[in-house]
């Protein structure tokens, strides 16, 4: 099973491998919501709308998670959950994005592809090599935003992540977007994150969105 990190970084590359237009500040917030909702799913951390809370600082065997727990766990300060996602898009997101890029090659999901450009500018993409996963995604994606049936908590963070970056348009058509626009508003309201999460998930996606309107273009 893939993390919400490596989902919301599968669904960030176009058909070619390469990055969606998707401005990189907003990545990194992404990303780092992301690590965060991975660890409020293995009960690492919970939040309010003052504080986050560290429920377990040990560990969580994955180099990716245990990289932005430890960022909280070594502070010892206390901070919002906006507060932490700053300093981890800031700090560690760019580095987490590619750790989680480098797991996806290793897997076979993803290639890695250098090219040069007039033989001084490198670029990178990566192709899919199969698509199993990242159609699953979609297919979650759709068959919660299609449907009238109550979602998965775990597909309702996903859609959370996946609006804030704004990648609907690429999953959906223009009609579709039109269509799906009041069950994302929905999807984002329901209440059952908080009986299940603590209220963290809902918490970091609330942050994730104040920090995309006060992001310069």
């Amino acid at each position: 099973m893939l993390t919400f990190i490596e989902e919301i970084v599968l669904l960030m590359l176009d058909d070619d491998g390469s990055v969606l237009p998707i401005r990189e500040t907003t990545m990194e917030y992404v990303v780092a919501g992301a690590a965060m909702m991975d660890l409020a799913f293995v009960n690492r951390i919970d939040t309010d709308p003052k504080q986050l809370m560290v429920l377990d600082a040990a560990p969580v065997g994955d180099p990716m998670l245990d990289r932005a727990l430890s960022r909280i766990t070594e502070s010892g300060a206390t901070r919002s959950a906006g507060a932490w996602m700053e300093i981890i898009a800031r700090r560690d997101a760019k580095a987490i994005r590619e750790m989680a890029l480098d797991r996806l090659v290793r897997r076979g999901i993803l290639e890695r592809r250098d090219e040069l450009f007039l033989w001084v500018f490198q670029s990178r993409r990566y192709p899919i090599i199969d698509n199993r996963e990242e159609r699953e995604v979609k297919l979650r994606i759709t068959g919660v935003l299609l449907s009238d049936e109550p979602p998965d908590p775990k597909d309702v963070a996903l859609i959370c992540l996946v609006d804030a970056c704004n990648i609907l348009p690429y999953i959906f058509s223009g009609r579709e977007i039109e269509r799906v626009g009041p069950r994302v508003e929905q999807v984002r309201k329901m209440d059952l994150i908080g009986r299940e999460m603590g209220g963290a998930i809902a918490e970091i996606e609330r942050s994730i969105m104040i920090a995309m309107t006060q992001t310069p273009h």
